[in-house]
């Protein structure tokens, strides 16, 4: 009976480890969670080409097939922020929350997500 009455021992779990992401955007959770759901790990190997992908979510939009919309829209999205480009990050995010009426956080401060992107590419990503 004794030992139902002992202290427990505490049990320290181990502290997640920071993914290369989190570690770049450090404390800044917002830039951190536009980039999350957006960025492609290696978009280069995505095998369309920027153009071909847009050109296939203005065309899915036409036909009000807003899935295939979205998607293409979110693929070249990412390619535009792999390549640098703000002005067409902004063009395929708002296209792709047209279509959804999904808020994307990347366009709260498009220029600020973009250049941690490139900065994580830069860094991670060796041609």
């Amino acid at each position: 009976m004794a030992g139902i009455f002992r202290k427990k021992k505490e049990v320290k779990l181990p502290e997640p480890k920071m993914s290369d992401l989190e570690q770049l955007c450090g404390g800044d959770k917002e830039t951190y969670n536009a980039l999350l759901p957006i960025m492609f790990l290696d978009p280069r190997k995505i095998e369309v080409p920027i153009k071909q992908a847009a050109d296939n979510a203005k065309k899915s939009e036409n036909e009000k097939d807003f899935v295939g919309a979205r998607m293409w829209y979110e693929v070249a999205g990412g390619l535009a922020l792999y390549e640098g480009d703000v002005k067409k990050v902004i063009e395929y995010y708002e296209g792709a929350q047209r279509v959804t009426g999904q808020k994307y956080l990347v366009l709260n401060n498009p220029e600020k997500t973009v250049a941690k992107a490139q900065e994580y590419y830069k860094k991670y990503l060796h041609d």
